[in-house]
């Protein structure tokens, strides 16, 4: 799931700087903080209840 919110932002952070440079900046920083997330994610790996 959270790779599918990166890949859209991603797109849209893409789009926006070529169409809508005032979007883009928005979008970039959605971006920056998904990835953010992300790595956090993979830092912390995925802890398993015994």
């Amino acid at each position: 799931m959270l790779w599918t919110i990166v890949l859209v932002l991603l797109i849209l952070w893409l789009l926006g700087v070529v169409a809508l440079p005032t979007v883009g900046g928005l979008i970039h920083l959605l971006l920056v903080l998904a990835l953010i997330v992300l790595l956090v994610q993979l830092l912390s790996g995925r802890r398993v209840a015994l």
